[in-house]
């Protein structure tokens, strides 16, 4: 305003001064009524903030209310349900099968034959809690229950039948179908932005099921910074990561890890017979990880590989196990593709269990016959899918093939036969993924049904099961030759179809 009234002054001197005599009166006025204007402008500006502010208080008081209404901010609850039908036939080989009691104390020989479960019926629950319990500190948790229709606590129908990866122990608790209690499937803490660095530390029940690049069969999103390829590991275990995420414009996402994790607690020694702890160790580099591309390595290293996975007497440390692994996905377009290969390199001991009925003793990928020595393996998981986002239809094609002496951890993988990536043969699968055109509520909202086959050409015996040498399946015979532990499958099929719902 007065800024206003110099410039006015200023021109009025500029007139001449009758001029300005006679309109002296007129400006005068005309200040006072634009002096007038400016309060009336302000006071409708004041009535518009108080406006504003009250609005902004309904806002915040209707926030608040919806927030009670869907739980505490700090709080977030999530799921998945599955519900699943497979269709399974197969054929035994010819075999010499150890047995009796105590085990290995009788040796059988048995005629190979075909086997089917035409119905098996399952039902998964999957509970996912998320809390923030400070800045930078959070726990999640998931809870997980898998049962078998028409079975109690007691499920000899997927367990421990053909392979020694159905056998439910501590890290695949949850993971194959057992009863219908829900028990704690991960359980950990995650501090980030330590000291103010991209630095994070976790500890607790890992999330390492379920891993890359398996998320695009299962449908689901991949784990993130936590998880672990599914070629390598697919195992609950306890344990911690320290990791460190760089902001490197030409590598978008590069972070790297150490974890550790512990897969049996062996008790007091020497009450134990000097059993040792099995501990395993892990590097993950990721140079590059975006949502059109992922790099992935690994070595992880299994030190004091337990014989027996759930015991503290009757057991004995068998030597260790390296790996080595790497992972690329991409995405052109509507088409995902993913490569991942890895090798196993054993370091047995001169422990062993045995001798048994057939004479030979057991150590790490060896026996009697055949020597005490480190054993290489090698596979390879190649497959893609093609998403066609008009119709939320997914068409997905995987091939794995494992070496004689491939040996992996993943033992709490999603197949009802054995872990397809820790077979000693091929593996063939395709599967169709149908979306229902549903629009989410829930955050995870989705629902979809998957009808898929797989296809197993065993080559040779103990697939996922690291104790005593694998034995080429088309030379196994009743009367001669080592024994094996479990009827030895040579083919077999799955079909299936799930109808999954997460939430």
């Amino acid at each position: 305003m007065k800024k206003f009234l110099v410039v006015l002054l200023s021109l009025s001197l500029m007139l001449p001064l009758p001029v300005f005599a006679a309109d002296q009166a007129d400006l005068l006025q005309k200040i006072e009524a634009l002096s007038k204007e400016l309060d009336r402008l302000k006071q409708q500006m004041q009535e518009m903030q108080q406006k504003e502010a009250a609005k902004e208080e309904r806002i915040t008081v209707v926030e608040k209310k919806a927030e009670e209404a869907a739980g505490p901010s700090w709080l977030e609850i999530g799921g998945d349900f599955r519900a699943r039908i497979d269709s399974l036939s197969g054929k035994t080989h010819d075999a010499r099968l150890l047995g009796g009691t105590p085990f290995g104390s009788t040796i059988t020989g048995v005629d190979g034959k075909d086997v089917k479960n035409d119905s098996l019926f399952t039902n998964r629950l999957g509970l996912n809690l998320r809390a923030k319990a400070t800045e930078d500190i959070t726990v999640k948790a998931r809870l997980l229950m898998y049962k078998v229709w028409g079975m109690g606590n007691t499920n000899p129908v997927t367990t421990n039948a053909f392979f020694a990866d159905r056998t439910v122990f501590d890290g695949t608790t949850g993971h194959i179908p057992q009863d219908n209690t829900l028990r704690v499937d991960q359980a950990y803490a995650t501090w980030s932005n330590i000291g103010g660095a991209p630095v994070w530390f976790s500890i607790g029940r890992r999330p390492s099921t379920g891993g890359i690049p398996q998320n695009l069969r299962t449908n689901t999103e991949k784990t993130g910074t936590a998880g672990v390829p599914s070629l390598l590991v697919d195992y609950a275990f306890d344990g911690l990561t320290i990791g460190y995420a760089p902001d490197i414009e030409a590598l978008p996402g590069a972070y790297a890890k150490f974890c550790y994790g512990k897969g049996l607690d062996s008790g007091f020694r020497p009450k134990n017979n000097n059993l040792k702890d099995t501990s395993m160790f892990g590097i993950d580099v990721v140079p590059y990880d975006t949502d059109k591309f992922h790099v992935e390595f690994n070595w992880n290293r299994g030190a004091n590989i337990f014989f027996n996975p759930d015991a503290i007497d009757n057991n004995t440390n068998l030597g260790e196990i390296d790996w080595y692994g790497a992972t690329v996905m991409g995405k052109v377009g509507d088409l995902n593709l993913f490569a991942s290969g890895a090798i196993s390199k054993t370091h047995p001991n001169n422990n062993s269990m045995g001798p048994f009925a057939d004479g030979n003793s057991f150590g790490l990928m060896w026996d009697t016959v055949e020597g005490k020595k480190s054993r290489t393996g090698n596979a390879i998981y190649l497959g893609g899918r093609y998403d066609i986002t008009s119709t939320g239809t997914k068409i997905g094609l995987e091939y794995n093939h494992g070496s004689k002496n491939w040996i992996t951890f993943v033992p709490a993988n999603d197949d009802i036969w054995t872990g397809k990536l820790g077979t000693r043969g091929d593996v063939y699968e395709v599967y169709l993924i149908q979306e229902l055109n549903k629009k989410p509520i829930a955050k995870r909202g989705k629902a979809f049904f998957r009808l898929g086959y797989q296809y197993y050409d065993f080559k040779y015996t103990g697939s996922n099961n690291w104790v005593g040498a694998p034995q080429k399946i088309s030379d196994l015979n009743k009367t001669t030759g080592a024994g094996v532990f479990k009827e030895v499958i040579d083919k077999a099929h799955d079909i299936y179809l799930t109808f999954d719902v997460l939430f």
